[in-house]
C-alpha cells in the first residue's frame, strides 16, 4: 500500500530533522500534530540539500546538487519519487501549494555555497533570501493552510524570522565556515580584522530583524504560534550568549546552548506564551 511508503517518507524526514536540530525538533512538536509532518519534509529537504554542499567534500558537490534539483523538480512532475525526503517533500509542496519560485530560489542559494563568493551587499541579501527566508515562507505556507490573505500578511514577518535566525547561525558559525569551508558570508568584512565594533554592527542589524519577526508571531495561527516562538526563544538566547562572548573568542570556538539549558527554555517559553497570551 502507498500509504505505507507515504508514512515512511514522513517518517525519515522526522528523523533527519531530530537527528541535525534538538531545536528544530522541539519547536516543531510545539505545533499542532497534524501540521508537524509537513514541517518535518520541509526541513529534511533543506538538510539533504546542505549536506551536499557543506559535508560531501571529495565528491562532485556540483553534479550532486543538479542530480538533487532534476529529482526534486520530476517528483514534483510525477507526485512521487523513490527518494523518501523528497517524496514527503513533493508531497507538502503540492498539499500546500508551496510557490516553486521559493524551490528555485533556495537551490540558487545552495549553488553560491559550491564557489567562494565575496559577498557586497546584494550578494548577501540574495543568499539570505534563498537560504532562509524563502525556507520560512514555505513553513508559513503550512502554518495559514491555504490561507491566501493571511499568507501575504505575514510574509514579511516570515521573512524577517529567517533572517534574524540565519545571521544568528552566520556568527554561530563564523570559525568553522571561515576555517574549513572557506566561506564569509558578512559583506565587505574581513574576518582576519573580526572585531568588537564589527560584531556590534552586525548584532544591531540582527536585532532589528527579531524586532520586526514578533509582531508576525504575534498574529500566526494558534496552531502555530507557539512552536515558532519557541524557536524565536530558542535563537533570541542563542544570540544573546553570542552577544556576551568576545570577538576574539567567537573566531575560536562555537557558540552553543547545551541540551539541558533547551529544555528549560521550553519550560519558560511555555511559562511566558501562557502569561503573555499574545
Amino acid at each position: 500500500m502507498k500509504k505505507l511508503y507515504d508514512e515512511l517518507a514522513y517518517k525519515i524526514s522526522q528523523e533527519t530533522t531530530q537527528k541535525y536540530s534538538t531545536s528544530f525538533s522541539l519547536g516543531i512538536k510545539a505545533i499542532d500534530r497534524h501540521l508537524r509532518p509537513a514541517i518535518y519534509a520541509i526541513y529534511g529537504y533543506v538538510r539533504l540539500a546542505d549536506e551536499i554542499v557543506d559535508s560531501f567534500h571529495g565528491f562532485d558537490q556540483e553534479l550532486l546538487l543538479n542530480e538533487f534539483e532534476k529529482n526534486t523538480f520530476e517528483a514534483l512532475e510525477k507526485g512521487i519519487s523513490l527518494n523518501p525526503i523528497l517524496q514527503s517533500f513533493q508531497d507538502t509542496v503540492r498539499q500546500y501549494r508551496i510557490d516553486y519560485q521559493l524551490i528555485h530560489q533556495f537551490l540558487h542559494s545552495m549553488r553560491m555555497d559550491l564557489k567562494k563568493v565575496e559577498y557586497d551587499l546584494d550578494r548577501y541579501q540574495e543568499y539570505i533570501l534563498g537560504s532562509a527566508e524563502v525556507v520560512g515562507l514555505m513553513c508559513l505556507h503550512v502554518f495559514v493552510e491555504g490561507d491566501h490573505t493571511q499568507f501575504e500578511r505575514l510574509k514579511p514577518y516570515a521573512m524577517k524570522l529567517g533572517s534574524a535566525f540565519q545571521k544568528v547561525n552566520f556568527l554561530r558559525d563564523l570559525k568553522a565556515d571561515f576555517e574549513t569551508l572557506g566561506r564569509s558570508y558578512f559583506p565587505e568584512i574581513n574576518l582576519r580584522q573580526f572585531n568588537c565594533e564589527i560584531k556590534k554592527s552586525i548584532e544591531k542589524d540582527i536585532e532589528k530583524d527579531f524586532q520586526e519577526a514578533f509582531v508576525g508571531i504575534q498574529q500566526l495561527p494558534i496552531s502555530s504560534k507557539f512552536g515558532v516562538y519557541l524557536a524565536y526563544t530558542y535563537y533570541q538566547s542563542l544570540f544573546q550568549k553570542i552577544k556576551n562572548t568576545a570577538a576574539k573568542e567567537i573566531m575560536q570556538k562555537r557558540v552553543r546552548i547545551p541540551n539541558t539549558q533547551k529544555f528549560y527554555l521550553l519550560m519558560s517559553s511555555y511559562m511566558n506564551f501562557q502569561i503573555a497570551r499574545f
